[in-house]
């Protein structure tokens, strides 16, 4: 009888509340069962066509691979949206006769992240991630594989934000 009535605390401790885990590392309340992931919008002042699509696209296999979410249209349990607020080259390394010897492809992202059925897990932040190349490239030359490794932060960072909450 003493080895079963710790058992029972045990047991009626962990009853409450049910959050599911799982390998992939993300925790969504067993209650939520379908995320709806919006197109994210390019407003960037400097252009980059197929961004918006790519990272749109990323994002939708990131947690269709990741997690048990059912991808629907419109009002699911959880809802992302966004933009694209920056694309900026800027200068990362400098030369002794200060010519740009390293550069950097900055890209920022706004998020919205709803969950309607917690909203206390709700935020509105901006994600940024970068990648540098040598200036001896021009950004055109080295474009679409920046913007791949970019990608490839800006969806890890927003998956963990949102359902992995790191």
């Amino acid at each position: 009888m003493k080895k079963l009535i710790p058992l029972l605390l045990a047991l009626a401790l962990t009853s409450g509340c049910k959050i599911t885990y799982s390998f992939s590392g993300t925790s969504i309340q067993s209650d939520v069962n379908t995320i709806t992931i919006n197109f994210i919008e390019y407003r960037a002042p400097r252009v980059n066509p197929s961004l918006s699509n790519d990272l749109t696209e990323a994002i939708r296999t990131q947690f269709r691979r990741m997690t048990r979410l059912e991808q629907v249209e419109m009002d699911g349990d959880m809802e992302i949206s966004g933009q694209i607020t920056g694309y900026d080259v800027s200068t990362a390394a400098v030369t002794a006769n200060e010519v740009a010897a390293r550069n950097k492809l900055t890209v920022t992202v706004k998020i919205q992240f709803s969950d309607k059925k917690h909203p206390e897990e709700d935020f509105d932040k901006a994600f940024s991630a970068y990648s540098e190349y040598d200036s001896t490239n021009t950004l055109d030359a080295v474009e679409s594989t920046l913007c791949q490794e970019i990608i490839d932060k800006l969806v890890e960072d927003i998956f963990n934000a949102s359902v992995a909450q790191w």
